[in-house]
């Protein structure tokens, strides 16, 4: 027993000395935290990019507002023999006789109208830019989320450490204390047996838990895309919390700042372009063409004309119109198409609307709750501290067993801790009530 004692003592303080220097390397603020997600997170740069690919299709260059400006050229070379046989002399035979033409041209076209569909695709590709950053948006909100949560579970277990780390220490100088009554004939061997299995327990937790904090700094270097095993830091414990106006001005604005209700009437409104895009095929298109060429042919000499070079150049323009009376229905299912997805967009619209004031309901209550229970627990840590020193006291002057003092340190140690658990847990709720009300992003975490 003395020898397992020993090596987990030992264990113990190998480890503690190793952790004890990683934290006090530095510390990882949440704002530091974000900071470094936002230019980091591999998610939060792909919807960056998506953003980026957005504003180029949103751009005049992709609108089919400019015209087109083609350059065309061409070379030809014949070398060809000819045998001439009149009616009436000789026949007359030709070798080698070349000819060749060269032309080059540049053409210009325009659509000068194309029954506004080429204005209504601008204005959609438009939307679709401000959806692609709502989209954005909507995951480096669910990145936060995921990120504070991670973060706060780091401190939970940070703070836990330090409480578990004092319970050992109690057990360590009760363990002291009873292996001095021994010695002395003031008490028997079951108490110094009982402090020593008090001892490996509190040490097995605390390894335990050191090893969890362990893998969740792992898991926050992951979303921020830091070195796996960078784990040499501490976090900031401080728990703040919004006052209750200010939570229930965000509830009142949530329909206009919920980011999946701004996506759906972004939505709405590229289904109302794309009815009219439709629409545009009954139309008729007007375009313009111009072109400037340049051609020079030189011809081989014949028995009865001789051989000449001519060369032209000059411009050339046109109008054109394209009228499809009558495409075979497509434009009108198109239409129709167009309509019927206009519609699944309202209906969706009223759906995601009762759902959202669903959650905002739902993360109201569950934070009130947290929020209650969080201070209960404050209560009863106060209490159960309360409790454990006079405990200390009365066993220290032999009025209560090993037995009843252990239960009362116990019950601070379950205190303690599930004031931690508590703290974390509201703030996260309030953090998910924030984010349906879309004030993740505006408010100091």
């Amino acid at each position: 027993m003395r020898i397992i004692s020993s090596c987990i003592f030992l264990l113990v303080i190998v480890l503690t000395s190793q952790l004890t220097a990683q934290v006090r390397d530095s510390v990882l603020t949440k704002e530091e935290v974000i900071t470094r997600a936002l230019e980091s997170n591999y998610g939060i740069k792909i919807a960056n990019n998506q953003v980026e690919i957005a504003e180029n299709n949103q751009s005049i260059l992709n609108s089919g507002y400019l015209p087109s400006l083609a350059g065309v050229a061409g070379a030809n070379y014949d070398l060809n023999n000819r045998t001439t046989e009149p009616e009436n002399g000789d026949i007359l035979e030709q070798r080698g006789i070349e000819s060749n033409r060269y032309n080059a041209a540049v053409n210009l076209n325009y659509t000068l109208f194309d029954g506004l569909g080429r204005y209504y695709n601008y204005k959609s590709l438009k939307e679709q830019y401000n959806l692609s950053q709502l989209e954005a948006r909507e995951t480096i909100e669910n990145t936060m989320l995921q990120l504070l949560s991670i973060y706060y579970e780091v401190a939970r277990l940070t703070e836990n450490i330090q409480v578990l780390e004092e319970t050992l220490q109690i057990s360590k100088e009760r363990k002291i204390r009873a292996q001095y009554q021994f010695d002395y004939g003031q008490s028997n061997n079951l108490a110094v047996l009982n402090a020593r299995v008090d001892v490996n327990n509190d040490s097995v937790i605390l390894i335990d838990t050191r090893q969890q904090l362990a893998n969740s700094k792992r898991d926050l270097n992951v979303l921020l895309n830091r070195e796996i095993s960078a784990i040499g830091f501490a976090v900031d414990t401080t728990v703040n919390f919004l006052p209750g106006l200010r939570l229930e001005s965000f509830i009142e604005n949530a329909e206009a700042n919920n980011v999946s209700l701004l996506q759906i009437e972004r939505n709405i409104t590229i289904s109302e372009y794309d009815i009219k895009i439709s629409r545009s095929r009954y139309l008729p298109a007007i375009g313009l063409s111009g072109s400037y060429g340049w051609n020079r042919n030189r011809s081989a000499a014949t028995a009865f004309f001789p051989g000449s070079t001519t060369i032209t150049d000059g411009l050339s323009a046109g109008v054109s119109l394209s009228w499809d009376i009558f495409d075979g229905g497509q434009t009108f299912v198109q239409v129709q198409n167009a309509k019927i997805n206009y519609e699944n967009q309202e209906l969706l619209k009223e759906q995601i609307e009762l759902e959202v004031k669903r959650d905002i309901a739902n993360a109201l209550n569950n934070f009130e709750n947290k929020y209650f229970i969080y201070k209960i627990q404050e209560e009863n840590v106060s209490t159960n501290l309360d409790n454990f020193e006079r405990s200390r006291e009365e066993f220290s002057l032999g009025q209560i067993t090993s037995i009843e003092f252990r239960q009362a340190q116990i019950n601070l140690l379950n205190a303690r801790t599930s004031l931690n658990l508590a703290k974390y847990d509201a703030k996260l709720a309030e953090l998910q009530l924030l984010q349906l009300t879309g004030q993740l992003l505006n408010v100091e975490l």
